[in-house]
């Protein structure tokens, strides 16, 4: 067996910033969706705000984001494949794992929830990108770099740990889209460091690995992962302030109170 090398960017440097871009918007709209989980009347609207944060930054901004990168990778003198069952996983583990961070972080600024939901979200950044790697299939075999493995965790966490601390305490739309660049540094960045990490011994005698070329199956899932961030971004859009919604309450409340008083006056032996 030979050490081979590896490309990264087979198709062009075009791929990172594509693959950048990708990430941070399903970022942007995910943290967006969180912010408004802070603000939900009922656990059942703070839950769907979160699943639906946790579709756009595990299933777009990392798992999207991870095979869009992966299709400038090659290995001269090897097929590349993919094994259907692994990328799926990956997608399901990046997508709950998200969704466990974002409930430990909680709607308020507590630092060891926030260190725990940053830990959390940082590991799901990795779990996605090693699983996702498992699914890799060529003549020989793949070893990793102990030391690049662990910079990628370290990378993930702190950048997803500051990203929700962002989320959290800044309220402006700009500190928002700021977390979702942060976000998106996180996940590219951890992303071609756990690529550095990678080393290749090819086997010549072995046959063609089976499995699905990356192009087989990431234009569908490109398009429909865009077209899933259409609803979280809408219902951002659509969803009314929180200073709209304390108003709207405060109405509500004040209606309610005039009703029972004029309920209390009919019911009154004094009315004449």
């Amino acid at each position: 067996m030979d050490h081979a090398s590896m490309h990264h960017f087979d198709m062009g440097i075009w791929l990172l910033g594509l693959s950048f871009v990708v990430s941070v918007v399903g970022s942007i709209v995910g943290l967006a969706c969180t912010r408004r989980s802070a603000v939900a009347v009922t656990d059942g609207e703070r839950l769907a705000w979160l699943a639906t944060a946790a579709l756009s930054i595990g299933g777009v901004a990392i798992w999207l984001m991870h095979f869009i990168a992966m299709l400038g990778f090659t290995v001269p003198g090897s097929a590349v494949r993919y094994d259907i069952g692994w990328t799926i996983a990956s997608a399901i583990l990046s997508i709950v794992a998200v969704f466990i961070g974002l409930i430990i972080a909680g709607r308020t600024l507590n630092w060891l929830r926030l260190l725990a939901g940053g830990v959390v979200m940082g590991l799901a950044v990795n779990l996605m990108h090693y699983t996702g790697m498992r699914a890799v299939r060529i003549q020989g075999d793949i070893h990793y770099s102990t030391i690049l493995v662990i910079a990628s965790i370290a990378i993930a966490v702190v950048a997803a740990t500051a990203a929700l601390l962002f989320t959290l305490v800044l309220q402006s739309a700009i500190m928002r889209f700021v977390a979702g660049l942060v976000m998106g540094v996180a996940v590219v960045g951890m992303h071609f460091t756990g690529m550095a990490a990678v080393d290749v011994t090819l086997d010549s005698s072995r046959a063609v690995p089976a499995g699905s070329e990356v192009f087989d199956f990431l234009f569908p899932v490109f398009v429909i992962g865009l077209l899933a961030l259409a609803g979280p971004i809408a219902a951002v859009m659509l969803a009314p302030d929180r200073k709209s919604a304390h108003l709207n309450a405060e109405a509500d409340r004040l209606a309610a109170e005039a009703e029972r008083a004029t309920q209390a006056l009919d019911r009154s032996p004094l009315k004449v």
